[in-house]
């Protein structure tokens, strides 16, 4: 069989590329050329997903990490052993080490505990958007301050340093920037954490503090462990709301549901995570050894993407995938992944979603796009889908 790129072109901005849903009913594991001309293999079903994820031998280590389409900004990091602290790089016992110092501070009881900081920056961001007046960009009004303004309260990072971080974060996360702005982006993330782990402030509170304290980690793990959860933890809950946002704006009788029915908020959640899946690119896995897989030869070494777009519209999983359905069994979607690496702060997302949604329906019950839908420009060139901006008007 002929090795395939990973499809990246979309049709429509809330459906992924038309050929992943082909592959995974032709051939859900195929051979897959990557961009530094490697051929690996590309993963498309729910079920073969779940049992590769949950399968030790095949690891996550940046070692052996390629980015499934052309990223310079990923070559400082990948094919090099994982920076400290950043567990999502890492095998056991590594990984296992580092994720048990922070399983019990991202529970789903914690993020309930947050609810109510939530929903005072929630309420301060979208009266400063009712200040600016229509027309104003969503994305930096909101999308983006209040989840960057809610993992600087988790971690005890002062909210003005967002400028650099944000600056940072997008490097990283960028298709085109260089690998050695993305190396300098690092740096200074480094750099910002360490100075407030080394000159912490134990009056400030916040994880990074907590951890300090409790004397385990190494000082760099706890840094790289702050800047891996203040970059995703931004990044992805901002293209998560303004995506949905966009979503609902182009659905209107999910939005009208939305207004009527406001305990039907958890699911639609859910939903929207499943039928947006962000993470556009997949997740990377490559075996340690030789691996007999669904009739398949996977040699030691060879690269792997395991599609989460593609996964989360498996018809085998979900009735009618392609539909934008509030009162579907959502369980089992991937949108945070699967098995020891699935996201750890998926339960901060989730409450972010839960509290930022129904308010700015509540507040904004006129709320509209500001351009035609075609205008609004999508994250095509982040890892982290998403839009760069959604005009809107009240």
């Amino acid at each position: 069989m002929k090795p395939v790129p990973l499809p990246t072109a979309r049709i429509t901005p809330f459906d992924p590329p038309a050929e992943l849903a082909e592959y995974r009913e032709q051939t859900p594991i195929r051979p897959m050329v990557y961009p530094d001309g490697h051929v690996g293999w590309l993963v498309t079903s729910h079920a073969l997903a779940r049992r590769l994820l949950s399968d030790q031998r095949f690891s996550a280590r940046s070692e052996f990490k390629r980015a499934p389409v052309a990223r310079p900004s990923a070559d400082p990091f990948f094919g090099a052993p994982a920076l400290p602290g950043w567990l999502v790089d890492m095998d056991a016992p590594e990984h296992t080490r580092l994720r048990l110092q922070l399983a019990g501070k991202f529970t789903a009881k914690r993020m309930r505990d947050l609810r109510p900081l939530l929903e005072r920056i929630v309420d301060d961001q979208l009266t400063a958007m009712e200040k600016h007046g229509p027309p104003a960009d969503l994305v930096s009004l909101f999308a983006l301050p209040v989840p960057s303004l809610a993992i600087c309260e988790l971690l005890g990072v002062p909210y003005r340093d967002r400028a650099e971080f944000q600056r940072n974060s997008a490097t990283l996360f960028s298709l085109e920037a260089s690998a050695a702005d993305a190396s300098r982006a690092m740096d200074e993330l480094y750099g910002l954490l360490r100075k407030l782990v080394v000159d912490r402030d134990t009056e400030t509170g916040g994880l990074l503090n907590m951890l300090a304290a409790e004397g385990t980690l190494a000082i760099e793990e706890i840094v790289g462990i702050g800047v891996l959860l203040l970059t995703a933890g931004h990044e992805s809950t901002a293209g998560s709301l303004g995506l949905s946002v966009f979503t609902l704006l182009s659905h209107p009788a999910h939005l009208a549901r939305l207004q009527v029915e406001p305990g039907l908020i958890d699911n639609a959640v859910e939903e929207l995570l499943r039928y947006l899946t962000i993470f556009h690119f997949g997740v990377p896995r490559t075996p340690l050894e030789d691996v007999e897989f669904e009739g398949h030869l996977l040699r030691a070494g060879e690269s792997i993407t395991i599609s989460l777009p593609a996964v989360n519209r498996d018809r085998s999983w979900f009735a009618e995938p392609d539909r934008l359905d509030f009162d579907r069994r959502t369980a089992g979607h991937m949108a945070f992944g699967y098995g020891i690496h699935q996201c750890l702060g998926q339960n901060l997302v989730r409450m972010e979603m839960r509290v930022a949604l129904p308010a700015i329906i509540r507040r904004f019950p006129r709320l509209a796009l500001a351009v035609a839908p075609g205008e609004v420009p999508l994250k095509t060139n982040v890892s982290v889908y998403g839009v760069h901006e959604l005009p809107v008007t009240w």
